[in-house]
């Protein structure tokens, strides 16, 4: 496999550059400075919000200096509460060219949208002459989720994707799966597996933490949708959500934005601490894949059931489906049919290998089906998370404990 190394360390396996708008009011120009590079790794991100919020800049941040992050545009109106000086210094600092345009003072749209493009050609112009670097499996950071799933997705897609899960551990890699409000009911399971027993309570916790916030809302994650295809009630789609993460150990919990620190298998938290806020999401993909991204993952593993097209700016995505029927209707979106279990036509461990496969293919430059098709989607709005405690990430004080013994 190949990729690009930056100042940190880390690689990349693209070298994207994000064009990113701090508020709603700079969407469109940063938009518009993107279209020419459409199909140049050239995406489009950005934070809608006017007034500011620590885990919106956190993860613009994260998403800014991400391995698969080469250079970075930021469009700002001008007046909005986005820190867009703060954001700038720490992208210099990780070592990236950034440029800020402010539409105010850069004479409007036009002109803004002139100077945009004209940054990202030169800038473009210089990534792509950086030289690549060998990427070995144990460098990638992975991460899953999976929506729309069906009567299937817990015996076909979400297993074969822990199958991978369990090989790509094997081999030193950072898998990350998600989310506690999908895993209602499994969090013995979880904190069966493991490392620490302090970690397995704040597992526990976090479950039930997802549990209240989903019964203060009065949904959870389980949409009609998920009823016209099979499932029958939460217990079964948290079984199916939970298959995904293989059988390893689990050496940590994080929340969006941290980067785990070691390989091996964690899970994301995406819900928000404290309490049940208006404007604060429920469920969406794309929004939880933009935080599994900001966790450092270079690629995604989506699994479906009942059929989705999306992709996501910065990873690529590569999409699992759960049967042959939906994955017939939609072939030109999915990368791997894992109905052919259901057929009799494969096992579990030949799909899960077929992953793995696609998982060293598109690390290696291959293009997933929704990057073929120009899918760069993302979504980001305001949440709010506490700090995750040390009990949380106990593979930090091991790395912290060997290195002092050295």
């Amino acid at each position: 496999m190949k990729g690009w190394e930056r100042p940190d360390g880390r690689k990349g396996i693209r070298n994207v550059i994000v064009v990113a708008y701090l508020v709603e009011c700079a969407h469109h120009v940063a938009r518009e400075i993107t279209i020419p590079w459409r199909d140049q790794d050239v995406h489009l991100i950005g934070f809608p919000g006017c007034y500011a919020n620590q885990y919106a800049y956190n993860m613009m941040e994260r998403l800014s200096t991400h391995p698969n992050v080469g250079g970075v545009v930021l469009v700002s109106l001008g007046c909005e509460g986005f820190n867009k000086r703060s954001l700038q210094r720490a992208v210099s600092a990780s070592g990236r060219p950034v440029e800020t345009l402010i539409i105010q003072g850069d004479g409007g749209t036009r002109s803004t949208i002139e100077k945009g493009r004209a940054i990202v050609e030169k800038m473009r112009a210089v990534l792509d002459e950086q030289p690549t670097v060998h990427v070995d499996l144990s460098e990638l950071v992975v991460g899953t989720i999976c929506g729309g799933s069906d009567g299937a997705s817990g015996i076909t897609a979400n297993p074969a994707v822990g199958r991978a899960f369990d090989s790509l551990v094997a081999e030193g890699a950072t898998c990350v799966f998600e989310e506690t409000g999908e895993l209602i009911g499994c969090e013995g399971h979880m904190a069966s597996r493991a490392i620490t027993v302090e970690l397995a309570d704040e597992i526990t916790r976090s479950v039930g933490k997802a549990a209240r916030y989903y019964e203060t809302l009065g949904h959870g994650s389980f949409a009609p949708g998920n009823a016209e295809g099979g499932l029958t009630t939460q217990e079964e789609k948290s079984m199916g959500a939970y298959a995904k993460s293989g059988s390893s150990q689990i050496s940590g919990l994080i929340k969006p934005g941290d980067q785990p620190p070691s390989g091996g298998l964690f899970l994301l938290d995406v819900v928000p601490d404290g309490e049940v806020r208006f404007g604060f999401p429920n469920i969406a993909d794309n929004a939880e894949i933009v935080e599994l991204i900001a966790c450092g993952c270079q690629l995604i593993i989506f699994t479906t059931g009942r059929g989705s097209v999306v992709g996501s700016a910065i990873s690529p995505v590569i999409k699992v489906c759960s049967n042959s029927d939906t994955y017939n209707r939609l072939a030109e979106d999915m990368d791997v049919n894992a109905g052919t279990v259901l057929d009799g036509t494969r096992t579990l461990d030949e799909v899960g290998k077929e992953i793995l496969d696609a998982v060293t293919f598109v690390a290696s430059g291959g293009k997933s089906r929704s990057e073929e098709l120009g899918h760069q989607e993302f979504i980001l709005t305001y949440k709010s998370f506490e700090p995750v405690g040390p009990a949380c990430l106990p593979t930090s004080r091991i790395t912290a404990h060997h290195k002092a013994a050295e």
